[in-house]
């Protein structure tokens, strides 16, 4: 094939078959594929193309590059490829009624039916494994009773406002989070009701001067009270992470926090399960001492993606204990490979949402003369 028959229509044909491992998608149909270029040199074409992805992806990029020029470079007359690769991540649409907030645009809540599960852990590792993939990422520790946040991330300090009405997020790893932990003595009880803290929340929420977050994850409260509830109402949720145990009680409460969310019209992105098997320290033998499967049979159930499974490690406890999750503590580890793919899966199932077009509309402002 001679370079002027080389076309575009030729390399969105050959493009039309070649997936994206992550999606599951082909990269025309996905309307990933932007930009293409084919210019003659004097030993054949060159063709330089852009693919846009709607998720992070950085330790994805040489992969995806790849297996594109691999299929394009099998055209005859090809020289060479050039594939850049591009994150665009936008608002998407969160519950009828609630309007976004300024300088974020996706707010993932990662909660449990029940407490002990392990959901700050999975909220801290998953918001890491984002940031790891190229996001702008916050963190929101919403547990106002029991904030673990400070001590999980080994962040210490108050945090500072410079117009005496807002306060600036502390940073630590690349992200950025807020949580009352910041704001009282670690021995301190909060003897609030429900209504203080929903109000307290609903301050650190607004007046925290997020700075641009492609993602918020908000750790939310265990249970499914009347708390849990009033802020699935009142803050604008993307989607909801559930975390459950194998074991059939935590399951039981799962299920209730599965339905909490499906009541107030925020839709479950997936379930995690946590302490899925045991790994012994000493032998490295595994052992479902949870129970088995128990979080697949929900999905499929309630008809929800089963995310991923986390193994019952010493390591993963030791790691958050030292304010140093797994994912910035052993970044290669096959523990840290499991969360950036939860995290992964996470962001292309809020990518696949419907987009909020809301700031495409102009405010209509009535008066009366």
């Amino acid at each position: 094939m001679s370079v002027n028959v080389i076309t575009v229509e030729n390399i969105k044909l050959i493009l039309s078959s070649v997936i994206d491992p992550n999606t599951h998608k082909d990269f025309v149909s996905s309307k990933s594929l932007k930009n293409i270029s084919i210019h003659g040199t004097d030993n054949g074409a060159e063709i330089t193309l852009e693919i846009e992805l709607a998720y992070p992806a950085k330790s994805q990029i040489a992969a995806i590059q790849k297996s594109i020029q691999n299929a394009l470079t099998s055209l005859p007359g090809v020289a060479n490829v050039n594939v850049q690769i591009s994150t665009k991540i936008v608002s998407h649409t969160v519950q009828r009624g609630l309007k976004l907030l300024p300088q974020v645009k996706n707010i993932i809540a990662v909660a449990s039916g029940k407490g002990g599960v392990g959901k700050s852990t999975t909220a801290s590792n998953l918001a890491l494994a984002l940031a790891a993939e190229g996001a702008s990422v916050g963190l929101l520790d919403a547990d106002i009773y029991g904030p673990s946040q400070p001590m999980m991330m080994g962040i210490t300090g108050r945090p500072e406002t410079k117009d005496g009405k807002t306060m600036e997020p502390l940073e630590k790893y690349g992200l950025q989070v807020s949580s009352m932990g910041f704001m009282i003595d670690p021995d301190e009880p909060m003897v609030w009701r429900g209504p203080m803290v929903t109000q307290a929340l609903q301050q650190l929420l607004t007046q925290t001067n997020w700075r641009d977050l492609d993602y918020l994850i908000v750790d939310m409260p265990p249970g499914t009270g009347d708390i849990q509830l009033t802020l699935s109402q009142k803050v604008p949720v993307t989607g909801a992470v559930i975390v459950t145990t194998p074991q059939d009680i935590a399951l039981l409460d799962a299920r209730k926090g599965l339905r909490m969310f499906e009541k107030v019209d925020i839709p479950i992105l997936g379930v995690v399960e946590n302490m899925s098997t045991h790994i012994c320290s000493q032998c490295n033998h595994t052992e479902a001492i949870f129970g088995a499967g128990g979080g697949e049979k929900m999905c499929a159930e309630y008809g929800v993606d089963f995310l991923g499974a986390l193994p019952l490690t010493m390591s993963i406890r030791e790691q958050t204990d030292a304010g140093k999750p797994t994912v910035v503590a052993d970044p290669d580890g096959q523990v840290a490979q499991i969360y950036k793919d939860i995290a992964r899966k996470v962001a292309i199932k809020v990518a696949e949402k419907a987009k909020d077009i809301s700031s495409k509309f102009p405010t209509i402002v009535v008066k009366n003369d």
